[in-house]
């Protein structure tokens, strides 16, 4: 399994092309966050994260 980050999003997923922002996702990424309550985390509202998931922290 690889995973792969959204350029705009850096939500990690395994498919080439992110649900949600429809765009395609990169290999080469770094850093690694999960998200499980974005209302009450500073670092989610610090990064713009409204979802909860697994994300990268650097994507390239």
């Amino acid at each position: 399994m690889v995973l792969k980050a959204c350029t705009r999003c850096h939500r990690l997923m395994e498919e080439d092309r992110c649900a949600i922002c429809n765009i395609a996702s990169s290999k080469n990424w770094s850093g690694f966050l999960i998200v499980i309550d974005p209302d009450d985390s500073d670092i989610a509202k610090e990064l713009n994260i409204t979802l909860p998931g697994e994300y990268a922290l650097r994507v390239r």
